[in-house]
Protein backbone atom coordinates (compact mmCIF):
# COMPACT_ATOMS: atom_id res chain seq x y z
CA UNK A 1 0.00 0.00 0.00
CA UNK A 2 1.11 3.49 -0.72
CA UNK A 3 0.49 5.46 2.96
CA UNK A 4 0.93 8.79 2.86
CA UNK A 5 0.73 10.82 6.41
CA UNK A 6 -0.94 13.61 6.68
CA UNK A 7 -0.07 16.39 8.86
CA UNK A 8 -2.34 19.83 9.48
CA UNK A 9 -0.71 22.75 11.02
CA UNK A 10 -2.59 25.73 10.94
CA UNK A 11 -1.06 29.31 11.32
CA UNK A 12 0.50 29.77 14.68
CA UNK A 13 -0.74 33.29 15.73
CA UNK A 14 -2.92 33.18 18.30
CA UNK A 15 -2.51 28.85 18.37
CA UNK A 16 -3.69 27.03 21.80
CA UNK A 17 -6.05 30.07 23.33
CA UNK A 18 -6.89 27.52 25.99
CA UNK A 19 -3.46 27.87 27.25
CA UNK A 20 -3.77 31.05 27.69
CA UNK A 21 -4.13 31.53 31.67
CA UNK A 22 -0.66 29.98 31.78
CA UNK A 23 1.34 30.63 28.44
CA UNK A 24 1.79 34.10 26.73
CA UNK A 25 1.14 33.97 23.27
CA UNK A 26 4.52 33.90 22.09
CA UNK A 27 5.25 31.02 24.62
CA UNK A 28 2.08 28.91 22.59
CA UNK A 29 3.46 29.59 19.30
CA UNK A 30 7.39 28.61 20.38
CA UNK A 31 5.36 25.44 22.11
CA UNK A 32 3.79 24.40 19.14
CA UNK A 33 6.71 24.86 16.96
CA UNK A 34 8.13 22.32 19.80
CA UNK A 35 5.16 19.66 19.32
CA UNK A 36 4.84 19.98 15.67
CA UNK A 37 8.38 19.28 14.89
CA UNK A 38 8.28 16.39 17.78
CA UNK A 39 5.32 15.09 15.59
CA UNK A 40 7.18 15.49 12.22
CA UNK A 41 10.33 13.83 13.19
CA UNK A 42 7.97 10.43 14.68
CA UNK A 43 6.39 10.27 11.22
CA UNK A 44 9.51 10.66 9.59
CA UNK A 45 11.19 7.87 11.16
CA UNK A 46 8.38 5.28 10.87
CA UNK A 47 8.65 3.05 8.53
CA UNK A 48 5.53 2.10 6.32
CA UNK A 49 4.53 5.29 5.16
CA UNK A 50 4.90 6.27 1.19
CA UNK A 51 5.92 10.32 2.29
CA UNK A 52 4.47 13.04 4.69
CA UNK A 53 2.79 15.85 3.74
CA UNK A 54 2.00 18.97 5.36
CA UNK A 55 -0.83 20.62 4.77
CA UNK A 56 -0.25 24.48 6.13
CA UNK A 57 0.25 28.27 5.40
CA UNK A 58 2.50 29.06 8.08
CA UNK A 59 5.55 29.94 7.23
CA UNK A 60 7.89 28.02 10.39
CA UNK A 61 5.97 24.90 9.35
CA UNK A 62 6.68 25.47 5.68
CA UNK A 63 10.15 25.91 6.31
CA UNK A 64 10.23 23.19 8.81
CA UNK A 65 8.15 20.13 6.51
CA UNK A 66 10.63 21.04 3.52
CA UNK A 67 13.80 20.84 5.88
CA UNK A 68 12.04 16.94 6.65
CA UNK A 69 12.05 16.15 3.11
CA UNK A 70 7.99 16.37 3.46
CA UNK A 71 5.66 17.87 0.93
CA UNK A 72 3.77 20.84 1.34
CA UNK A 73 -0.20 21.27 0.51
CA UNK A 74 -1.81 24.81 1.01
CA UNK A 75 -4.98 23.69 -0.55
CA UNK A 76 -7.80 23.88 2.12
CA UNK A 77 -5.48 24.97 4.61
CA UNK A 78 -7.39 27.67 6.42
CA UNK A 79 -10.86 25.07 5.91
CA UNK A 80 -9.58 24.04 9.67
CA UNK A 81 -8.53 20.58 10.66
CA UNK A 82 -11.39 18.59 8.59
CA UNK A 83 -11.05 20.83 5.74
CA UNK A 84 -7.31 20.65 5.34
CA UNK A 85 -7.09 16.86 5.95
CA UNK A 86 -10.40 16.40 3.41
CA UNK A 87 -9.14 17.99 0.73
CA UNK A 88 -5.43 16.65 1.43
CA UNK A 89 -6.65 13.21 1.40
CA UNK A 90 -8.37 13.86 -2.21
CA UNK A 91 -5.76 15.11 -4.00
CA UNK A 92 -3.47 12.46 -2.89
CA UNK A 93 -5.94 9.57 -3.34
CA UNK A 94 -6.33 11.41 -7.47
CA UNK A 95 -2.58 11.03 -7.04
CA UNK A 96 -2.38 7.40 -6.79
CA UNK A 97 -2.37 7.02 -2.74
CA UNK A 98 -3.78 4.14 -1.76
CA UNK A 99 -4.56 5.45 1.91
CA UNK A 100 -3.76 8.27 4.25
CA UNK A 101 -2.66 8.27 7.86
CA UNK A 102 -3.50 11.60 9.78
CA UNK A 103 -2.32 12.66 13.07
CA UNK A 104 -2.40 16.38 14.92
CA UNK A 105 0.64 18.28 15.87
CA UNK A 106 0.22 18.52 18.96
CA UNK A 107 0.77 15.18 20.30
CA UNK A 108 4.19 15.50 21.25
CA UNK A 109 4.57 11.99 22.81
CA UNK A 110 3.98 10.33 19.93
CA UNK A 111 6.61 8.07 18.56
CA UNK A 112 7.83 6.20 15.41
CA UNK A 113 6.79 2.87 17.10
CA UNK A 114 3.04 4.00 18.10
CA UNK A 115 2.95 5.17 14.33
CA UNK A 116 4.15 1.71 12.92
CA UNK A 117 1.65 -0.28 15.36
CA UNK A 118 -1.30 2.10 13.70
CA UNK A 119 0.20 0.65 10.10
CA UNK A 120 0.88 -2.74 11.01
CA UNK A 121 -2.75 -4.86 11.60
CA UNK A 122 -4.48 -1.95 8.78
CA UNK A 123 -6.75 -4.26 6.79
CA UNK A 124 -7.46 -4.57 3.45
CA UNK A 125 -9.09 -1.53 1.96
CA UNK A 126 -11.43 -0.76 2.74
CA UNK A 127 -10.48 -0.30 5.75
CA UNK A 128 -10.37 2.28 8.93
CA UNK A 129 -7.88 2.85 11.80
CA UNK A 130 -8.22 4.86 14.85
CA UNK A 131 -6.32 6.07 18.01
CA UNK A 132 -8.20 7.73 20.33
CA UNK A 133 -7.04 10.67 22.75
CA UNK A 134 -6.42 10.08 26.09
CA UNK A 135 -10.27 11.10 27.24
CA UNK A 136 -11.87 8.87 24.46
CA UNK A 137 -12.96 12.16 23.02
CA UNK A 138 -10.64 13.28 20.21
CA UNK A 139 -9.27 11.15 17.10
CA UNK A 140 -5.55 11.56 17.41
CA UNK A 141 -4.85 8.96 14.68
CA UNK A 142 -6.87 7.76 11.90
CA UNK A 143 -5.37 5.58 8.87
CA UNK A 144 -8.15 5.08 6.38
CA UNK A 145 -7.84 3.52 2.45
CA UNK A 146 -9.08 4.49 0.45
CA UNK A 147 -8.21 7.67 1.66
CA UNK A 148 -11.65 9.27 0.99
CA UNK A 149 -12.56 5.70 2.55
CA UNK A 150 -14.52 7.49 5.35
CA UNK A 151 -15.96 10.97 5.73
CA UNK A 152 -13.97 13.05 8.57
CA UNK A 153 -15.30 15.39 11.46
CA UNK A 154 -12.27 16.70 13.81
CA UNK A 155 -12.83 17.72 17.06
CA UNK A 156 -13.14 17.22 20.50
CA UNK A 157 -16.07 14.90 20.66
CA UNK A 158 -14.83 13.30 17.29
CA UNK A 159 -13.98 9.40 18.29
CA UNK A 160 -17.31 8.16 18.27
CA UNK A 161 -18.82 9.55 15.45
CA UNK A 162 -16.14 8.45 13.41
CA UNK A 163 -16.64 4.87 14.63
CA UNK A 164 -20.32 5.54 13.86
CA UNK A 165 -19.08 7.19 10.12
CA UNK A 166 -17.36 3.43 9.36
CA UNK A 167 -19.33 1.07 10.56
CA UNK A 168 -22.31 3.67 8.18
CA UNK A 169 -19.89 3.16 5.06
CA UNK A 170 -19.83 -0.75 6.07
CA UNK A 171 -16.16 -1.06 7.32
CA UNK A 172 -15.70 -2.49 11.18
CA UNK A 173 -13.30 0.30 12.70
CA UNK A 174 -9.80 -0.92 14.14
CA UNK A 175 -9.45 0.93 16.99
CA UNK A 176 -5.65 1.17 18.47
CA UNK A 177 -4.82 2.18 22.00
CA UNK A 178 -1.22 4.74 21.50
CA UNK A 179 -0.13 6.17 25.16
CA UNK A 180 2.05 8.62 23.40
CA UNK A 181 -0.55 9.64 20.97
CA UNK A 182 -3.62 9.51 23.00
CA UNK A 183 -1.57 12.72 25.03
CA UNK A 184 -2.98 15.74 23.13
CA UNK A 185 -2.04 19.34 25.30
CA UNK A 186 -5.06 22.09 24.17
CA UNK A 187 -5.31 22.76 28.46
CA UNK A 188 -3.12 23.41 31.38
CA UNK A 189 -4.22 20.21 32.86
CA UNK A 190 -3.00 18.35 29.58
CA UNK A 191 0.54 19.90 30.31
CA UNK A 192 0.45 18.38 34.04
CA UNK A 193 -0.84 15.02 32.59
CA UNK A 194 1.98 15.64 29.43
CA UNK A 195 4.97 15.66 32.33
CA UNK A 196 3.70 12.93 33.95
CA UNK A 197 3.81 10.60 31.00
CA UNK A 198 6.34 8.08 31.14
CA UNK A 199 6.84 8.25 26.89
CA UNK A 200 7.29 12.39 27.50
CA UNK A 201 10.73 11.66 29.30
CA UNK A 202 13.32 12.98 27.14
CA UNK A 203 10.97 14.73 24.78
CA UNK A 204 11.72 18.41 23.53
CA UNK A 205 8.56 19.25 24.28
CA UNK A 206 9.07 18.72 28.22
CA UNK A 207 12.42 20.15 27.82
CA UNK A 208 10.65 23.41 26.60
CA UNK A 209 8.71 23.52 29.68
CA UNK A 210 11.07 22.87 32.40
CA UNK A 211 13.33 25.45 30.48
CA UNK A 212 10.43 28.10 29.91
CA UNK A 213 9.50 27.81 33.61
CA UNK A 214 6.16 26.42 32.56
CA UNK A 215 6.52 23.38 34.89
CA UNK A 216 7.13 25.80 38.03
CA UNK A 217 3.91 27.75 37.07
CA UNK A 218 2.16 24.33 36.68
CA UNK A 219 3.44 23.25 40.46
CA UNK A 220 2.41 26.54 42.12
CA UNK A 221 -0.90 26.56 40.24
CA UNK A 222 -1.54 23.39 41.69
CA UNK A 223 -0.71 24.75 45.25
CA UNK A 224 -3.93 27.20 45.38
Amino acid sequence: MTIWAVLPVKEMVGAKERLSPLLSPEERVALMRVMVGEVLAALSAARGLARIAVVTLDPWATAAAQAAGARVITAGAREGHTGSVTTAARLLEAEGASGILTMPGDIPAVTAAEVEALLTGHGAAPAFSIAPSHDAGGSNGVLLSPAAAVPLRFGEDSFFPHLAAARAEGITPRVVELPGAAMDIDHPEDLERFAALPLAQGTRTLGWLREAGVLDRLAVRGRR
